[in-house]
């Protein structure tokens, strides 16, 4: 599977896609306008490992539902993830086993080096 998980109003989701010069066999579906389903999540938190690792923690929900004070379990993540599409860290690319989760600088120049060895 090839698929990209975006938000189309997020700059940072826009550049790093503008960036990885994608070629068309890629699906990308924008989280706002058609949300993840459970088995979405549940294939993307089989590649990434967990739950929490697609949770993002930068999300002003995060802040004003008061959950950084909260322990939060795998099934809190998984809950959250699916309630509101602000949750998931973005973008989230996957290329057959091959995943690539959030906006970090780390993050970026992984993909960028793999889509450029992909060619």
């Amino acid at each position: 599977m090839k698929k990209i998980y975006f938000l189309k109003t997020c700059n940072s989701c826009q550049r790093i896609l503008d960036g990885l010069k994608l070629d068309k066999s890629y699906l990308l579906q924008d989280i706002k306008t058609s949300p993840l389903t459970p088995s979405d999540l549940d294939h993307l938190k089989s590649l990434a490992g967990s739950y929490e690792a697609l949770f993002s923690r930068r999300a002003k929900l995060y802040k004003d539902m008061g959950l950084k004070n909260e322990s939060l379990s795998e099934k809190d993540f998984r809950h959250y993830i699916l309630s509101h599409y602000t949750f998931l860290k973005r973008p989230v690319i996957v290329s057959g086993k091959d995943i690539f989760i959030g906006n970090s600088p780390k993050t970026v120049v992984e993909a960028q080096l793999f889509f450029s060895n992909e060619r």
